[in-house]
Order: C-alpha cells, then sequence, then structure tokens
C-alpha cells in the first residue's frame, strides 16, 4: 500500500497551478504585445500619411506662387500654416491625441486649399478667355492694319494719278533766234548776229490744275552743251536745274499762249553754230521741247 506525503502533493498542486498562471500570463503578455506593437505602427502609418498630405500641399503651394503674383499673400499665409503644422507633426511623438488633432488641422488646411484651388482654377479660366481675347484683338489690329496699309497704298496711287493728270500741260513749245538792235528785232537764223531766242509756249486748259501763280523754267542749250543766259540752279527736292529764264504767270486753267524772250550774254555771244535745245519746265516736269538749228 502506496503511502502519499500530503506536504510534497500540496508542493506539486501549487507548482502546476503556477505553471498554469505563468502560461495564461505569457499568452496574455504576448497578445498584448502584438496590440501595442499595432497600435504603434497604426499610429506611425496615420503619421507618416498626414505628413505627405503636408508636404504635397506645399510643394501645390510653390508651383502656384510662381504664376499667381496677386495671390502671393494668400498663399504665403497657407504655405506657412502648412509648414508650421508639418514641422510640428514631425517634432511630436505618435499619440492618438496628436494624430487626432493633426488630422482636424489637416482637415483645415484642405477647405483652405480648396478655396486657394478654386481661385487659381477661376483665374486660369479667366486667364484663358483674356488670352483668346488678346490674340482676337491682335488678329483685329492685324487685319486692320492690312486694311489701312492697302487703303494707304490706294491713297497713295490715287494721289499720284490725280498729281499725275493735274500737271501743267503744253500743247506746243515754239522758238525762234532774233538779232536785236536798237530796239528793233529781226529774225535770223545765223548764229554770229543772233544775240537773242524767243520761246512761246501753248498752255492747255485741266480742270484737274489749280488756278493761281505758276513758275515756269526755260532752259537753252548750246551745241557743245552748255546752258546759254545762265540764270543759275534751282532745287526741287533731291534733283536740281540750271536754267536760262523764269517765267511767271497768274494761271486761270484756260488755253494759254505765252511767249518770252531771253537774251543772251556777251561771253555767250557770237553763238555757236549748231543745233539748239530749248526745254521748258514747270517745276521740275519738262511740260515740252524744241530746237533750232543756226548756220
Amino acid at each position: 500500500m502506496m503511502i502519499v506525503n500530503p506536504q510534497l502533493f500540496n508542493y506539486r498542486l501549487i507548482i502546476s497551478s503556477l505553471l498554469v498562471v505563468l502560461t495564461v500570463l505569457g499568452v496574455y503578455s504576448f497578445t498584448n504585445y502584438k496590440s501595442i506593437k499595432s497600435y504603434e505602427e497604426f499610429l506611425k502609418q496615420e503619421k507618416f500619411l498626414i505628413e505627405k498630405e503636408l508636404s504635397e500641399m506645399l510643394e501645390s503651394y510653390d508651383e502656384l506662387s510662381q504664376d499667381y503674383d496677386l495671390m502671393a499673400s494668400q498663399l504665403q499665409e497657407a504655405k506657412l500654416e502648412t509648414k508650421s503644422a508639418l514641422d510640428s507633426l514631425r517634432l511630436l511623438k505618435s499619440d492618438l491625441s496628436i494624430i487626432t488633432k493633426f488630422k482636424d488641422q489637416l482637415s483645415v488646411l484642405k477647405t483652405k486649399s480648396k478655396v486657394l484651388l478654386a481661385t487659381v482654377d477661376s483665374l486660369n479660366s479667366a486667364n484663358i478667355r483674356l488670352q483668346k481675347e488678346k490674340r482676337y484683338a491682335l488678329n483685329t489690329i492685324e487685319r486692320k492694319s492690312f486694311e489701312i496699309n492697302e487703303l494707304e497704298e490706294e491713297n497713295d496711287s490715287l494721289n499720284k494719278t490725280i498729281d499725275v493728270a493735274s500737271i501743267l500741260r503744253a500743247s506746243s513749245v515754239n522758238a525762234e533766234a532774233f538779232k536785236i538792235n536798237n530796239n528793233k528785232k529781226k529774225s535770223t537764223t545765223r548764229a554770229r548776229p543772233a544775240n537773242a531766242i524767243d520761246v512761246c509756249i501753248g498752255l492747255v486748259e485741266n480742270p484737274l490744275t489749280e488756278k493761281g501763280k505758276k513758275e515756269f523754267y526755260i532752259q537753252i542749250v548750246s551745241p557743245d552743251n552748255n546752258v546759254i543766259s545762265d540764270k543759275g540752279e534751282v532745287y526741287f527736292g533731291s534733283s536740281s536745274l540750271i536754267y536760262s529764264q523764269k517765267y511767271v504767270l497768274n494761271f486761270d486753267n484756260k488755253n494759254l499762249d505765252i511767249c518770252t524772250t531771253v537774251a543772251t550774254y556777251k561771253e555767250d555771244r557770237p553763238l555757236k553754230k549748231g543745233t539748239y535745245f530749248i526745254n521748258v519746265f514747270h517745276k521740275n516736269t519738262k511740260l515740252g521741247s524744241t530746237s533750232i538749228e543756226l548756220k
């Protein structure tokens, strides 16, 4: 018959109970440890996501601030507020109350960001519309400038046509050499006795020609290509004319014959034998010409 020691039995019972308790505590501690680690990971992930959103908001503000000077103060304020929140979050340990607080702040910042972005979208739409209006205005200006240039060219062409059409015209130019002695005038074809040349011009009526004082320049060129009875040089813009006689009359735009006598200077006499060319000018426009032969 086996005798059991009561004291030893009690020890075994206690040890068994302790092992059960330790096992239960170990399982509980392990489960609790896993729960704490998951919670910390959750807080860490939440903090990372909030930091990421805040950083993306800052980047978007940096991009916007380059193009919208008019909103500089609003953008700067939003940037500072977002950056402050991001810096504070990075410095603080992950905690549920901290995460909750920054989530609320992130929500407020997102709302402000939406308002700013809506304003930017509105500005973009307005800018696109203004760019279209600008292009339309530039195209209109270009088209109008082209039309104006065409009108100016047509006007210039018309003015030139009118100028050409309104020029004084001569139906005839005649010349004759004379010998003048003691107020007696005798026609001659000989070079030696000739000391004057009469020039007659037949002016033609032209409705486009303005009435008023008109100046005519007569040029007589000798056989050796010199201007006789040289009265000097007259300038018309970039051109000039050496003339033998100037004749002025008040033209009333009717058919008219005029004559003038060109007396030769002593240094021109005796006139050389040969052909003399007589040209008649109004300003720098040649109205007509003729020639005489002296023997």
